[in-house]
């Protein structure tokens, strides 16, 4: 049932409707929000959506809105400059955050509206943002407002196959400060053999009158030893992030950054890696957009869940030895895309340059760091090797279709270049030599959706490669259409709860390249086969619950 404050139509005028479903990240629909619609001459109103995440307003008058939509365990969303003309009707649906969603200050946007995709128009007057409404009351409850998340996770034995038998938890605590403030704390413990790895992170945003939103992070990452042939040494890295994004009316948006990285490793390694973005928003359905990154994109963001272990296979810096010096990747990457939207399908077409120094490549396997070229992680059972450079063009093209609210296909379709192997069942010390940059083609379906009795979210996909790779093809797309290697599954299943405790409980599995494909063999230190590859099998599964 909805209930609302209506507010009275003038004599003369049609009062018009603003309506709309909210749901979450993940399409969940949300029950019990509270949506607060406020339009000229102090008038507003108040409605709470029902079961299904609908919400409607109705006897309005013609005019501007604003809609603030506010739930549990969520960050507010708002949406300004919401016209209404007589007798109208406006469709305005809504998508939820949690902290973890919305504070990205990498070189990718973060989770955008559901039905909007994440290439399609951000101007001021469609895109979330984190502003509450010039109201005392509102203001009080915000700077109050404390919310937090708690999961474990665990990987099981792969037999070699690169998924650690890893336990890890993670946790979340964000609060709304000064109204148009945030903080947030987050980390994650991960526990193997040896000391435990841990990852620590700290964020401020804040949000501008003009819309902008600068905020600033800080990062601690430490590992344990990993082999008794580094001495013991501990891996620590340190970095300080800094974004912003601002727009120019509702025809130019742009967003810059850029992150400080600094690794303690058997030496001092420093890094600075700056971000950018240019969006030129040429008609209400197509976006131009021009975007440069010195670091690969975080392609979890999409699961609504960071399901990554506390270890070096899924995570920055990404680093490699070579004669017992830390060596660490430098990238750059230079892309153009035109994005249209037409009906319920959406096109990209895009055209990239990358150039990757000091590739470090994934293998597994059992090794050691004996000769000072290989630098085991015995978390993940995985280790990283020197590559070649990777020097590349290359084009992209996704197509995606909205089937319906609960179901949504992808195709993804790359060609460019990969490193790889030129010469078959070499040893790994002289593998170095025999990698260079090879053409390959790279083909994507991924289907996305939830169910709607249980409200089961999942991701599914495929991507194929044309042959042998030890990188992906296209490593720095951010599209919709990314996908990771070969066959990968991600399942969120929301689970019942205590009913005295005021918290959302949901159970996950994760699991990537689950056939374990496109695994390249080399002869390893002791004549025994290990492998280079784009993406090691990994199987995790957990409990997440937030409150």
């Amino acid at each position: 049932m909805i209930t609302a404050l209506s507010l009275p139509a003038w004599a003369g005028e049609r009062p018009g409707a603003i309506s709309g479903y909210v749901r979450d990240a993940s399409g969940i629909p949300q029950m019990g929000a509270v949506v607060e619609i406020a339009g000229s001459a102090a008038r507003s109103l108040t409605v709470f959506t029902d079961g299904a995440g609908f919400y409607s307003a109705a006897d309005l008058l013609p005019g501007l809105y604003s809609v603030k939509v506010s739930a549990p365990s969520f960050l507010p969303a708002l949406r300004e400059k919401v016209g209404l003309n007589p007798g109208s009707s406006v469709r305005l649906n809504i998508t939820l955050n949690t902290l973890l969603n919305a504070m990205r200050v990498g070189p990718l946007r973060g989770t955008e509206d559901d039905d909007d995709w994440k290439w399609t128009l951000r101007s001021v007057a469609n895109r979330p943002v984190l502003r509450v409404f010039d109201d005392p009351a509102s203001a009080e409850q915000q700077d109050h407002d404390l919310k937090g998340s708690l999961s474990f996770l665990a990987g099981s034995e792969a037999e070699g196959y690169g998924s650690g038998s890893d336990m890890s938890t993670g946790f979340s605590v964000e609060r709304s400060i000064f109204s148009a403030s945030r903080v947030g704390l987050s980390g994650n413990v991960g526990y193997g053999d040896g000391l435990p790895a841990a990852v620590l992170r700290g964020i401020y945003s804040h949000l501008l009158p003009d819309g902008s939103g600068p905020s600033v992070a800080l990062t601690v990452r430490r590992f344990a030893p990993s082999d008794p042939n580094l001495h013991y040494a501990a891996l620590q890295a340190m970095a300080l992030a800094a974004g912003d994004d601002f727009t120019v009316g509702d025809v130019l948006e742009f967003k810059f950054g850029s992150e400080l990285q600094t690794i303690q490793f058997l030496g001092r390694v420093t890094a600075f890696r700056p971000y950018g973005s240019l969006d030129v928003h040429a008609s209400p359905n197509t976006l131009v957009e021009y975007s440069y990154a010195t670091s690969l994109p975080n392609t979890r963001d999409e699961k609504g869940f960071d399901s990554a272990p506390a270890d070096l296979s899924e995570a920055d810096p990404r680093v490699s030895l070579v004669n017992f010096a830390t060596r660490l990747e430098r990238a750059h990457h230079q892309e153009l895309n035109v994005s249209r939207r037409m009906g319920k399908n959406n096109l990209q077409v895009a055209v990239f340059t990358d150039r990757v120094d000091n590739t470090a490549l994934l293998g597994t396997g059992t090794v050691t760091a004996a000769g000072g070229f290989l630098l085991p992680d015995v978390y993940s059972g995985t280790f990283s090797y020197a590559g070649d450079t990777l020097n590349t063009q290359g084009l992209r093209v996704v197509l995606a279709r909205k089937f319906s609210s609960d179901l949504t296909a992808t195709l993804d379709y790359a060609y460019g270049g990969v490193l790889d192997l030129t010469k078959p069942d070499v040893e790994i010390q002289d593998a170095q030599q025999w990698i260079s940059t090879q053409r390959r083609h790279a083909l994507a379906a991924k289907f996305k959706g939830t169910v709607p009795r249980t409200h089961t979210s999942w991701i599914a996909s495929y991507r194929w490669v044309n042959g042998p790779a030890l990188t992906p093809v296209d490593m720095f797309n951010a599209s919709p259409g990314q996908s990771d290697p070969f066959l990968n599954l991600f399942i969120r299943q929301p689970v019942p709860s205590l009913g005295f405790l005021p918290t959302h409980m949901e159970a996950l599995i994760d699991l990537r390249n689950l056939l374990a494909q496109g695994y390249v063999p080399v002869v390893g230190q002791d004549g025994q086969t290990v492998y280079l590859v784009q993406s090691a099998r990994s199987v995790r599964a957990g409990l997440a619950i937030s409150f």
